[in-house]
């Protein structure tokens, strides 16, 4: 069974810190021109802080990804704070009891971290949101795992759709938060929480491809 271990796989969420943080003036670029403009900072400080805390410490994933999810909830602006707060807590909470991760738990984590951002909000795929992204991710990895794909492949698939649900945003009219007011003048512009949310999963997928690659490698 293609798997990895959850006590070693906590560097994966330092990564994820690093990309956004690498990425921080892009991300509130994208913001500014339909929104507040302080989408890449205020992500870039949360993950800051909670790579702060997890390095050095040897952390598991279950463990990094609650850390993470607390910083954001509870020490950061904005209204993806709490958004992206809940996705990780919720995906801490789903593997917190489980040794390791195969694609089965995997996706139950992804669809648990959705469950927590659809169970503090309204919006729905379409209106411009890192749903746009997070939704059509999902589906597809659930299709390649139901397809018999081997789990490196099925986050292959993921991160294909994550990309391209991130660019329909593109042509979309954001119907929820700030931009909502601009009406149809938000189309043309990529929403940050979108393209976050492809970052974030893009990142997550490559560090779970490299562990399970280790996992192989030592089971030989």
């Amino acid at each position: 069974m293609q798997q990895f271990e959850n006590a070693s796989a906590g560097d994966i969420v330092l990564s994820l810190a690093d990309r956004i943080i690498e990425n921080r003036a892009y991300l509130s670029e994208i913001d500014g021109k339909i929104g507040d403009g302080d989408h890449g900072v205020n992500m870039a400080k949360g993950f800051g802080m909670a790579a702060d805390r997890i390095r050095g410490n040897d952390m598991s994933l279950a463990t990094a990804f609650d850390t993470l999810g607390t910083v954001l909830m509870t020490e950061i602006g904005g209204s993806m704070g709490p958004l992206y707060g809940v996705m990780f807590t919720q995906f801490a909470e789903t593997i917190e009891g489980s040794p390791s991760i195969d694609a089965r738990t995997f996706s139950a984590m992804l669809t648990n971290g959705l469950d927590g951002v659809q169970s503090i909000g309204s919006a729905k795929v379409g209106d411009k949101t890192l749903l746009d992204t997070l939704v059509p991710a999902i589906e597809a990895f659930d299709a390649a795992n139901a397809g018999g794909k081997p789990f490196p492949e099925a986050l292959d698939a993921l991160v294909v759709a994550a990309e391209k649900g991130r660019d329909s945003t593109k042509d979309l009219v954001a119907r929820i938060g700030r931009a909502s007011r601009l009406g149809e003048r938000s189309v043309g512009v990529l929403d940050a929480g979108a393209t976050s949310c492809a970052l974030i999963l893009e990142t997550l997928a490559h560090g779970a491809k490299q562990k399970l690659q280790l996992s192989a490698t030592v089971g030989r």
